[in-house]
């Protein structure tokens, strides 16, 4: 009894407290300030601004950083970061000796030379696809034609081109609303056009579908939310957020954004361009069906009907000929259209009208039931983010998506900031300065450095929100180039939340797969372009350009920690399975690639050749004398046998050393 007591009074309490603290914003709403750089007392280890904040609080919990990473493991630190690839031996070498004459400006050039290359976008790009849901297979109700890969490699030339995160945010939810925008750019509404959608059976009720639909504008609330600006939106569906200054209004506010769009395919040319365009595929896809109907009873064939069929083709040719621009490639998107869930004319069942065009407020869901309404809301941005009229944005113009993204990066500019800020932070230290990437608000964990984010975020808003100059900022610091040695700060702080060294970190299944080619001189480079299915023997194109089935995930990919296509994540987990380890002993993928390395390593002329080639190719370094005596053993009968040399790459490609960054 006295148990039961003590946890209802605890529940009791953290309710209240909650409750009394939601009347204060967070943390992260607050506006931006450049605060004083702290000056501890070992400043002279300091190379950038990060790292007068990072040594402070090392210095208050009685820490000291671990020594500078040397100069192998530092150049595969940037080179897996940034590009996702190994180094060469060569550009070892290279390295090796630019950092004996100066190494902070060696460090400064490869980066500098990475963020150049254009592996660097399809690195990044893929960090930002499992924010947006990517897949390259989409629903089959939705009889679209464009090509979803589009959407991906815009992200990849996006982050190429050091976009301006306000207008990569902008692109992505509205670049067909941008006054005076390149159509090109409407591959960017992907993140919204290849959304999760849900079957809707008509021949149900409308109480029925109207559930369906509302769940699907969820997940647009959703996504955005806790993508642009770390808050889990659709928590207040169904009454005010337990925990964030988001009211059941303001998600209805938002919600009606997302009621005003449908999915839809959208060309890559200005509308002047493709409206005959439009008119001729409407020809085009009449005259097909009425082929299709002449060509069902192949059994009555008749010359007369044969000739009707060529003639149809011959107009559907003459059609595309005379029309510029008729293989406009499309890409997966949006359009304004109102969405109404109505009961079916004179039938049982239900009717989606969509009215093209046109915008709507939703009315409020009482405990989140689209058959329970109340008052009507007018589409605007969160009440916590208010205008200098002390209200928020008003959404005005058409559905709203723009306004939507412009509220995003204008009045929640510091929160989006350090939404921002804190993902390439955890890229490149394996853990965010916020734990909780996708939740900067009172749901998620507290900040570990609060002085040092809100100190980036502005700086990174005062930068032309680069996220290359951001790259640079925390890459050139004493704070990222640590090594992983330092006993007492394991000790102290086995979690490392100060940054006393720099975790070990696994290769993603991306970057492990990629390596392996790489290292058996099979990657095929070439940049961007359609998806092949990772299954295929002859596929050894990058894995980002392996085909994402959002039902049916590659085994590869599911085995080893790839996200679910079908929701925004935040982070992967890092899991070590039996599973993971059947894979290394029995992939087809890994023995065809041991066999290749081991071919390339038969054309060295003896064994001691082909054990440093081995070591400099998967590692950057020359074997240990241990490393050599296990070599020699194991070749002890046979040093030119291709199979043993298979057996022994396949142990060193699925070895930890080469799974895992130092």
């Amino acid at each position: 009894m006295w148990d039961k007591f003590i946890i209802l009074y605890l529940l009791l309490a953290t309710f209240i407290g909650q409750a009394e603290g939601v009347t204060n914003l967070p943390w992260s709403f607050a506006p931006f300030e450049l605060g004083q750089v702290p000056q501890p007392r070992q400043s002279a280890w300091s190379q950038t601004r990060l790292d007068h904040f990072v040594l402070a609080s090392l210095e208050d919990q009685g820490l000291t950083p671990a020594a500078p990473a040397n100069d192998r493991v530092l150049l595969r630190r940037l080179y897996f970061n940034l590009i996702g690839l190994a180094p060469t031996p060569d550009q070892l070498r290279t390295f090796q000796r630019e950092v004996k004459v100066d190494r902070p400006t060696a460090i400064r050039q490869v980066i500098d030379e990475l963020l150049a290359s254009p592996h660097y976008g399809e690195r990044w790009a893929r960090h930002w696809l499992d924010l947006a849901r990517y897949t390259d297979k989409t629903a089959s109700w939705l009889n679209s034609t464009a090509a979803a890969w589009r959407y991906r490699d815009w992200v990849g030339q996006a982050f190429n081109r050091d976009l301006p995160y306000p207008e990569f945010i902008k692109q992505q939810l509205a670049n067909d609303l941008i006054p005076d925008n390149d159509p090109q750019d409407n591959a960017a509404l992907g993140f919204l056009g290849l959304s999760p959608t849900y079957w809707k059976e008509l021949q149900l009720p409308p109480e029925v579908i109207k559930t369906t639909v509302a769940d699907e504008w969820e997940e647009r609330v959703d996504a955005v939310g806790r993508t642009f600006l770390g808050l889990t939106l659709a928590c207040a569906r169904c009454h005010d957020h337990k925990f964030e200054p988001v009211s059941q209004v303001d998600y209805y506010a938002i919600a009606g954004v997302f009621a005003s769009v449908r999915i839809a395919d959208r060309p890559t040319i200005n509308d002047a361009l493709w409206l005959p365009v439009a008119k001729a595929r409407e020809q085009v896809d009449k005259i097909e069906k009425q082929l299709v109907e002449l060509k069902k009873d192949k059994a009555n064939q008749t010359d007369a009907l044969t000739e009707q069929v060529i003639q149809l083709e011959g107009r559907i040719q003459a059609i595309i000929k005379r029309t510029p621009h008729y293989h406009t490639p499309m890409v997966s998107g949006v359009k304004e259209a109102a969405l109404y869930v109505k009961p079916a004319d004179g039938r049982h069942g239900s009717t989606l009208d969509y009215r093209n065009d046109e915008a709507r407020d939703l009315a409020l869901h009482k405990r989140g039931n689209p058959n329970v309404l109340g008052e009507t809301i007018q589409r605007q941005f969160l009440s916590a983010f208010p205008t200098k009229s002390a209200t928020p944005r008003r959404f005005e113009r058409g559905s709203g998506r723009l306004d939507l993204a412009e509220a995003i990066i204008n009045e929640a500019a510091p929160l989006s900031a350090r939404v921002m800020v804190n993902r390439i932070w955890q890229h490149h230290f394996g853990r965010g300065l916020v734990p909780t990437p996708s939740e900067l608000g009172y749901s998620g964990e507290a900040p570990s450095h609060p002085n040092l984010i809100n100190d980036l975020a502005a700086r990174f808003v005062k930068h032309r929100w680069s996220i290359k100059w951001l790259h640079r900022e925390i890459l050139q610091s004493s704070t990222w180039q640590q090594s992983g040695h330092n006993p007492k700060a394991i000790e102290r702080d086995p979690s490392n939340r100060y940054l006393a060294r720099m975790d070990q970190q696994r290769l993603d299944a991306e970057a492990w797969r990629d390596a392996i080619l790489q290292a058996s001189g099979e990657l095929d480079l070439r940049i961007g372009g359609a998806p092949m299915e990772l299954a295929a023997s002859e596929n050894v194109r990058r894995t980002c350009y392996g085909t994402i089935h959002r039902r049916e995930p590659n085994p590869f990919l599911r085995v080893h920690d790839f996200p679910d296509p079908t929701a925004h994540a935040p982070t992967r987990p890092t899991t070590i399975t039996p599973l993971q380890q059947l894979f290394s002993l029995n992939s087809p993928f890994i023995r065809l690639r041991s066999n290749a390395l081991a071919s390339k390593l038969l054309q060295l002329p003896d064994h001691r050749t082909r054990i440093e080639r081995t070591y400099q190719t998967l590692f950057q370094r020359s074997p240990r004398e241990s490393e050599l005596s296990i070599a020699a053993v194991f070749f002890s009968k046979d040093t030119e046998n291709l199979e043993l040399w298979a057996q022994y790459a396949q142990a060193l490609l699925v070895g930890n050393e080469f799974q895992f960054i130092d």
